[in-house]
């Protein structure tokens, strides 16, 4: 196979834990794209948690914001936008209204909670680079939600109410955590599958062609489509078992790693 795209998830992967992106990565992809490739984003985030990434590493062209499910120009200017079906929406809101589970919706730009009394709160701030807009109730919002969120520190708890949803609504929404702590419903196009499979044809590469690094199970589908996939060393088992091979931690800069280690070579390979 050979490489003409790489598409990388954010968190857990191109960021450190902290949420920062080290100079050490920026200047892997500046390598990474010296040599001919193209460099993409895709992730949960909202577009307002990308865009300053993309501009640090001076992207011109699409990324993939809500799993793929919005796509947006490094500018913020949206290429395309499917949001969850307003009556999937309001099912989800009753889904998740669970004890130990909080709720937040991304809607208009902006990230809605019912409540900044959450420890997850601070690292979502970084995250979605903007601050929540505090509403005691999401009913409003239903017809335009890009994003449902069901928060809670009992991972367990969470998992089973993941395949809870995803068994209740089947094809009519994505249903996955982004993290232990996160349960990320989307619209059925908002799946890193689909989302990498639209930033491959605006960059007008073929799948085979395509290299994505991640490290979480909503990157499992975009495993399952790309000729080349890498997961960061920290990944859970399942995820480095599915990935065509591993790399350093995103603590240890596992995106250089995967560039100058297992992508790069392929090139002076061919």
């Amino acid at each position: 196979m050979t490489v003409r795209l790489i598409v990388s998830d954010i968190d857990g992967t191109l960021v450190r834990h902290d949420k920062t992106l080290s100079d050490g990565v920026v200047a892997a992809v500046g390598r990474a794209q010296a040599a001919g490739l193209a460099f993409s984003l895709i992730s949960a985030r909202p577009p307002s948690g990308m865009l300053w990434i993309a501009q640090k590493l001076g992207l011109t062209a699409p990324i993939g914001a809500f799993n793929g499910g919005t796509i947006v120009q490094p500018d913020g200017a949206v290429v395309t936008a499917e949001h969850i079906d307003p009556d999937i929406a309001a099912r989800v809101l009753t889904l998740i209204d669970q004890p130990g589970v909080t709720p937040w919706l991304f809607a208009d730009g902006k990230w809605y909670a019912q409540t900044t009394e959450n420890q997850y709160v601070p690292r979502e701030r970084l995250a979605a680079n903007q601050e929540p807009v505090i509403r005691s109730e999401f009913a409003s919002l239903t017809a335009r939600a890009d994003k449902i969120v069901a928060v809670s520190d009992d991972h367990d708890g969470l998992a089973e109410l993941e395949a809870r949803v995803a068994g209740e609504l089947g094809a009519s929404a994505n249903v996955v955590r982004s993290q232990p702590y996160y349960l990320d419903v989307t619209a059925p196009g908002g799946n890193k599958g689909a989302g990498v499979t639209a930033l491959a044809a605006a960059y007008g590469v073929s799948l085979s062609d395509l290299a994505v690094f991640g490290d979480q199970n909503n990157d499992l589908a975009m495993f399952k489509v790309a000729g080349y996939s890498v997961a960061m060393g920290q990944a859970p088992d399942n995820v480095r078992a599915a990935a065509s091979a591993v790399a350093a931690s995103n603590e240890d800069d596992g995106v250089a790693d995967a560039i100058d280690r297992l992508v790069l070579p392929r090139l002076t390979a061919r």
